[in-house]
């Protein structure tokens, strides 16, 4: 057996021997952020079938998928202030300062639902957010969601991060993972964003916290498929 394939199965059997445990965090894959939706992200369809193939060919100790699930009158939504502007900001009754968007994954609604090819599996963990660009904490970081629960009670180590826009809600859900002291990885071709001058700085931000960029076949872990 030649160095490099000596190399090659050192590597796997490094993989698969580690004690760490990794989670997938799909982000909002929703038809309102694709081509044709009402908050659409260019090319955020793309995003789908490396999903698909990462669900394939690499092992995960779980699943996670985050859905914006927002109700009609939501406070983000342009067309429920007067006056406002889309992508204007506007300060709140509360003192807060919210970005505004056109409306967009309202509950029940098709725009809410996850892309029809995105394949999604009873065993996935639906984490369903209401005023949050995070998958962990509202905007004020003043109420919890359930996934920082969810992926301790699985003994989860490691989270791969990806989805829509990885300027928005990719990048606050990877901030929070850092801090609630995951190894913290984003998957930069499972992930689109409003524009590259924003992506570009969102992701010198992610790396100076500490979050590594990798591409999917950066992530080295053998499928249950391919050890039976």
């Amino acid at each position: 057996m030649n160095l490099v394939v000596l190399l090659g199965v050192t590597l796997l059997l490094l993989a698969h021997l580690s004690s760490a445990k990794r989670a997938l965090i799909i982000v909002d894959v929703q038809n309102d952020f694709l081509p044709g939706g009402s908050l659409a992200v260019s090319e955020a369809d793309k995003v789908v079938p490396v999903f698909n193939k990462l669900r394939k060919e690499a092992h995960w100790d779980k699943i996670f998928q985050t859905q914006d699930w927002h109700v009609e009158k939501h406070v983000s939504f342009v067309n429920n202030h007067e006056g406002a502007e889309v992508f204007s900001t506007v300060k709140l009754e509360d003192g807060t300062e919210q970005r505004m968007w056109p409306a967009h994954c309202v509950q029940n609604t098709k725009g809410a639902e996850f892309h029809p090819d995105l394949i999604v599996e009873e065993t996935d963990e639906k984490n369903q957010t209401v005023d949050s660009y995070s998958g962990f904490f509202d905007n004020n970081k003043a109420s919890q969601t359930e996934l920082h629960e969810k992926l301790q009670e699985e003994n989860i180590t490691e989270v791969y991060i990806g989805g829509v826009a990885l300027d928005v809600c990719v990048m606050s859900t990877c901030v929070h993972a850092v801090e609630l002291g995951y190894k913290t990885y984003v998957i930069e071709d499972a992930s689109k964003g409003l524009s590259k001058e924003s992506v570009d700085a969102a992701l010198a931000k992610l790396v100076s916290l500490g979050v590594t960029v990798v591409n999917s076949s950066d992530i080295i872990m053998p499928s249950n498929k391919d050890e039976l």
